[in-house]
């Protein structure tokens, strides 16, 4: 045999090697995003895909190492597209840009002409050293979208602001997937048109400016003489948030909690009923922002600022964070789809507060729908701030995260 066919022979080892490592994470990826880091096994991908877990593990030792490989595919993904975005003349034309390649990814993934996105949300329930790499890869990213800020037009924004700004645009970006599947992939043209203004130009009418009001505490108050469940709410929430649903084990919520295991399962029949709780709690605390904000003697722009910067302060407070809705995803079903539809109803209140506000001409016409979905986002996020702006204070928050969004992320 030549040393021709020799090569010939070693390169197509090699293209069916790659090949079938491509397939192995599209699997993996996708179940990954179902089941997070710690519900996912290299036995289902296997079956996804065909093989026994021992060919698997030929290209990815552990779960760990294959769940690693998922979140930097996912982070290379988005680096092109950050540095195709980035090479836009103006902050705006960067801006604008990473929507229009974001949407036309997932447009394709939708048609079935890409392999799944990735869901960076489980990340911490790596094990280390592999978490310090992905976190180092995701650091690198955020820093190239902060570049997006970098312009002599935005002297005026300090380095926390344009964190801020980076990490908004950012969970933008990723909390859509959570909602464009409500949208045909024909009207994705459309719903970049309508995100792109929301973030450059804001919500208000000419003439409204940004003055939030102060609105009731909206932490639930107990009836029935249980104040300890507040407390225990919260600080499950928090380890949830932390190390997401399949991360924070009963173990570790009741070490957390200062309970034992035993206590744990008389006031909770399993997790599940545990972060349902927590779910419940969340709603809650945002139906109650918004029915004081559309209490108040003032027009609907002043509503929707005042619930939007309450909430978002309260996601700093002594009673916060809310819970993330990335937990949604591990959930059971049927369970999964009454928590999502909880989330709904908070979305739907924003969008009706923007459609009267619409009416009254204090905000401008713009889709009220996908700012809902925008304002949902910002929420959401502004839990991890303090991850981006160290040492954040409570009372910044606001006007840090809330007011970019509301108003325009250039100004």
């Amino acid at each position: 045999m030549s040393s021709m066919d020799d090569g010939r022979i070693g390169g197509a080892a090699t293209a069916r090697y790659a090949r079938k490592k491509e397939t192995i994470l599209a699997a993996a990826t996708a179940i990954l995003n179902r089941q997070g880091v710690r519900g996912m096994t290299l036995a289902d991908v296997a079956a996804q895909v065909g093989l026994n877990t021992t060919s698997v593990t030929y290209y990815y030792r552990k779960k760990d190492d294959l769940a690693a490989a998922c979140f930097m595919r996912g982070l290379e993904r988005f680096e092109a597209m950050v540095e195709e975005a980035a090479a836009q003349a103006s902050p705006a034309d960067r801006i604008v840009k990473f929507l229009d390649l974001y949407l036309e990814l997932h447009r394709n993934v939708r048609l079935g002409q890409a392999t799944p996105l990735t869901s960076f949300a489980e990340v911490k329930a790596l094990k280390e050293p592999l978490r310090g790499s992905v976190v180092e890869a995701f650091n690198n990213l955020f820093r190239r979208v902060r570049g997006f800020f970098d312009d002599p037009s935005l002297a005026h924004l300090d380095k926390r602001q344009r964190n801020a700004r980076a990490h908004l645009l950012m969970e933008q970006v990723f909390w859509s997937g959570r909602w464009l599947r409500r949208y045909d992939v024909e009207d994705y043209g459309r719903v970049r048109d309508r995100m792109g203004d929301i973030l450059l130009n804001g919500l208000p009418a000419a003439g409204r400016n940004w003055a939030p009001q102060a609105l009731p505490d909206p932490t639930p108050t107990s009836l029935d003489g249980l104040e300890w469940r507040e407390t225990f709410l919260v600080a499950a929430t928090r380890l949830i948030n932390q190390r997401g649903y399949r991360g924070a084990s009963v173990e570790e919520i009741s070490a957390a909690l200062n309970v034992t295991k035993g206590s744990f399962y008389h006031h909770h029949d399993d997790k599940d009923a545990l972060v349902a709780e927590c779910f419940e709690r969340t709603f809650t605390v945002t139906r109650r922002s918004q029915l004081d904000a559309r209490d108040l003697d003032a027009d609907c722009w002043t509503q929707l600022v005042s619930t939007a910067a309450g909430l978002t302060s309260y996601q700093l407070s002594e009673h916060g964070p809310l819970l993330r809705a990335s937990s949604l995803g591990a959930l059971p079903e049927p369970l999964r789809g009454d928590m999502a539809d909880g989330y709904m109803r908070g979305w739907q209140r924003f969008a009706s507060i923007i459609s009267d506000g619409i009416a009254d001409g204090s905000i401008r016409p713009i889709d009220p729908s996908i700012a809902a979905h925008m304002i949902n986002s910002m929420l959401n996020a502004a839990a991890s701030l303090p991850i981006w702006v160290p040492g954040l204070e409570r009372d910044e928050a606001a006007e840090l995260f809330a007011r970019p969004l509301l108003t325009g992320v250039l100004g």
